[in-house]
């Protein structure tokens, strides 16, 4: 993760890099955590009652992401 000292020298590029791949990971998570919990017959609802803590700190943390990538672009790009 990067730190408060570092965010000022991130560029909005490298900024919108990291954004996708922790979408990236997410997704990737998520998908392999169903598929694992399919082949051991947990039901889905055990598994996401499990992984949504994790999930909403990810998502907890792309929203900073975001926020901080509007902020160093002027909320003029798209993501």
């Amino acid at each position: 993760m990067m730190t408060e000292t570092s965010n000022s020298t991130v560029t909005p590029e490298e900024l919108a890099e990291v954004i996708q791949e922790f979408e990236q990971y997410r997704e990737r998570l998520l998908n392999d955590t169903i598929e694992t919990a399919k082949k051991a017959k947990l039901s889905k609802k055990q598994v996401m009652e499990q992984l949504q803590p994790q999930l909403d700190q990810i998502d907890s943390k792309l929203e900073a992401l975001r926020n901080q990538y509007t902020i160093l672009t002027g909320g003029n790009a798209a993501s």
